[in-house]
């Protein structure tokens, strides 16, 4: 029996100050969350907003919807802080525990989806956030006491430390704050939304993932992610993760019809589907995407980090695999019909342009 799919905007919301908010989709709004142990959030920073610094219990990939920020990385273990900037389009992994912070130095608002995996994670299907500072700090657990003996700090300075900050999760710094530039490292994100896509379509779009090969990281994350462009009316063709993947489908931009099929020979998701708005497809779900008129635009996080996807359409399709004897059987049709849709199959694309 096939899950009943629905699209879902967050529904959560987490937190929202004058630095901005985080939102997030809860388990309770959308079941398969849980039940696929992935979870999603959405962090908005408007212009010297700051996301205090802090780890999360779950392993995901950040992508930048609109605006720049820059990014804070401290790795367990390490006394190094690795700085970087990152833009609208680009994808940064983040490994559980990792320590980070956001900060939104431009005059424009920023904001960027988080999808990943919730396999160890303290509520399954939701991502739970540990802050080093503010009042939700570990400090200001540990209470004036211990930090005073801890750090051997007289009592006014451990005051100014555990109470200086009111903020929770994010906070408005003063205008004209200066943050760290850049620094010297390794390729730790890399852009998604790009024209040096792995497939481009003249009319119809483009296609680019990243994967393992990319970052050797994403495999202790078991994550890898992919982003769709579609021109207005193309189609994205019908495809299926053969690794029995699970997909997080985040609507980046634009609108456009969705349809998925299960195992029952019927849709399980037959609808439109809006920007801002978040479907998980199960495993071995085909799924098929129809662009409005404007275009629609995709960034999905899949479970593998080298997912292997069966096209359902095209010269890499089963239908052209199959041979003659087995296809005419198989749909019961004559000779000549067989070796017809066999034909078509020669001109269908990852992504079909609209026909005039």
């Amino acid at each position: 029996m096939s899950t009943k799919l629905v699209a879902e905007y967050p529904d959560v919301t987490v937190y929202e100050g004058e630095g901005g908010g985080y939102y997030s989709w809860s388990p309770s709004k959308l079941p398969l969350l849980a039940e696929t142990k992935l979870g999603a959030g959405k962090l908005h920073l408007h212009p010297f907003g700051f996301a205090l610094p802090h780890f999360s219990d779950s392993s995901k990939l950040a992508y930048v919807l609109e605006g720049k920020c820059t990014v804070g990385l401290v790795t367990p273990n390490s006394s190094q802080e690795i700085v970087v900037v990152i833009k609208k389009g680009d994808v940064l992994p983040l490994l559980r525990g990792v320590v980070s912070w956001w900060f939104n130095s431009g005059d424009n608002d920023t904001t960027i989806i988080f999808l990943g995996e919730t396999t160890k994670a303290q509520v399954p299907g939701d991502f739970s956030y540990f802050f080093m500072t503010g009042i939700l700090g570990f400090l200001n657990g540990f209470q004036s006491d211990f930090v005073e003996k801890i750090f051997d700090l007289d009592n006014n300075q451990v005051k100014d430390i555990l109470t200086s900050q009111q903020g929770a999760l994010i906070v408005k710094l003063k205008n004209g704050t200066v943050f760290p530039s850049p620094s010297v490292h390794r390729k730790v994100y890399a852009p998604i939304d790009t024209t040096s896509a792995d497939v481009v379509v003249k009319g119809g779009g483009i296609i680019n993932s990243l994967t393992e090969k990319d970052f050797s990281v994403l495999v202790k994350m078991g994550l890898s992610a992919t982003f769709v462009r579609l021109e207005g009316k193309a189609i994205f063709s019908p495809s299926y993760a053969a690794d029995g993947s699970v997909r997080a489908v985040y609507v980046a931009k634009g609108s456009g019809q969705i349809r998925v099929v299960a195992n029952e020979g019927k849709p399980s998701f037959d609808g439109e589907v809006v920007e801002g708005e978040l479907l998980i497809l199960p495993q071995f779900s085909a799924a098929s995407v129809l662009a409005n008129e404007g275009g629609i635009e995709l960034f999905s996080v899949i479970t593998s980090s080298k997912p292997i996807f069966e096209q359902l359409a095209g010269n890499d399709s089963v239908w052209k695999a199959l041979s003659h004897e087995v296809l005419q059987s198989a749909l019961n049709i004559s000779p000549e019909l067989e070796k017809l849709f066999k034909k078509k199959n020669e001109n269908v694309l990852a992504i079909i342009p609209p026909r005039s």
